[in-house]
């Protein structure tokens, strides 16, 4: 990526963003999977209570976020969304390096992470990235993939 971002931690009046946001960057696996993926529908006001969200702005203006929640003994990214005019720019590596040093600084050894089967270009950069497929379960129809990685 060529372009400069800032990260910053998402706040209660980003619930809406982050709503649009992704929604925006999960639109095109609507025809995949034949339904709204999880994180297009779900509640970003409690959301951005309990976990940690953090955004990504170019140019004043949001394009991702990376959604965490830690665990006891991990930190589990559970929505890593970016906008499609910046998709393909390496924002989403970046966004998976920020959560590894979100882990290293809660003292967890390994995040995890889950994705559907069919987002294949997502389950080959999670490999690509150093993740390891834990198993997969079948969900609404389709094939969820756990993956993990120590840190």
């Amino acid at each position: 990526m060529t372009q400069p971002f800032f990260l910053r931690a998402a706040t209660a009046d980003d619930a809406e963003t982050i709503r649009l946001l992704t929604r925006e960057a999960y639109a095109k696996w609507v025809p995949v999977i034949g339904r709204e993926p999880l994180p297009m529908v779900a509640d970003y006001a409690e959301a951005v209570r309990k976990h940690r969200i953090d955004l990504v702005e170019i140019e004043g203006r949001p394009a991702a976020l990376i959604e965490m929640v830690p665990g006891a003994d991990h930190l589990l990214i559970e929505n890593v969304a970016v906008s499609p005019a910046h998709q393909g720019q390496g924002i989403g590596r970046r966004l998976l390096a920020h959560a590894e040093d979100v882990a290293a600084s809660l003292g967890h050894r390994e995040i995890r992470l889950y994705t559907n089967k069919l987002f294949a270009e997502n389950v080959r950069l999670y490999l690509k990235n150093g993740y390891a497929i834990d198993r997969e379960e079948p969900f609404k129809g389709g094939v969820i993939v756990h993956m993990r990685k120590s840190v």
